[in-house]
């Protein structure tokens, strides 16, 4: 599989050099900007203080804006399972698309198939594991909804990037809309701390009082439930956690 890469570096990364052992997660992004101009202008302009190592334009073309033994400021405050400020462990790759403040739409075949190029050629190199590919509202759900619903994450997770669950589409909506008792929801909640997902809080039997469990509920219906994004928990939701547990652990 050939990859070609067009460099554009960006000043915004730090300046001490990182080991290849520290490179241990993937973190898909979209720019969320009106064109794909303006977005690499941004990510290309110091005063900006944003980045990230890799652009996928529209036309699929990779652009490298910094180079992966730097860290790149892509991931601001973020957390996964032990994990913080992903930053100085991760590879962010930016994919042109206006997101959801300016007309989501979906991501391009020529899209999908860089991402799948260079998704491989950097889990090969750096032998990152498929539960530590994530989105930028996975580790970050409070501000951000990149990459989105319209993500291709089954269609990658089929090519070894990534994970989805593996329950036939009958029971899933058989599930759907379904209510969950206390007990269910609190199984629920769990997983999501198992899969990764920081919720803000530790103590489960306050979570009536914290409204952050919508939130993080939509971040993982827009990663595992993509056809509806409401933050209602429903026992679809709690088949999709149950099923991910152990493929992220």
């Amino acid at each position: 599989m050939s990859l070609k890469i067009i460099l554009n570096y960006s000043p915004n990364f730090s300046s001490k050099k990182r080991s290849l052992k520290q490179i241990k997660f993937i973190i898909f992004h979209y720019t969320g900007m009106k064109s794909e101009s303006a977005a690499l202008k941004k990510l290309s302009k110091i005063q900006s203080e944003v980045s990230s190592h890799y652009f996928i334009k529209n036309n699929g073309e990779i652009i490298s804006m910094v180079p992966d033994l730097y860290t790149a400021w892509h991931a601001g405050v973020s957390f996964w399972k032990n994990k913080s400020f992903l930053n100085k462990n991760s590879i962010g790759i930016e994919i042109s698309n206006p997101g959801h403040t300016f007309n989501y739409k979906k991501f391009s075949i020529e899209q999908i198939k860089s991402i799948v190029k260079i998704g491989k050629f950097l889990i090969s190199k750096y032998k990152i594991k498929p539960q530590n590919i994530l989105g930028h509202s996975d580790i970050a759900p409070f501000r951000k909804k990149d990459p989105g619903e319209k993500f291709p994450w089954k269609y990658l997770a089929k090519k070894k990037i990534g994970i989805w669950h593996s329950l036939s589409e009958s029971k899933l909506l058989k599930n759907r809309g379904v209510k969950i008792n206390k007990l269910e929801k609190k199984i629920y909640i769990q997983n999501l701390i198992k899969i990764g997902y920081n919720l803000g809080f530790k103590n489960i039997s306050k979570i009536k009082k914290n409204s952050n469990l919508k939130i993080i509920s939509k971040a993982f219906q827009r990663r595992f439930r993509q056809d509806i994004v409401d933050g209602i928990i429903d026992k679809e939701c709690l088949l999709i956690s149950k099923n991910l547990v152990k493929k992220f652990n």
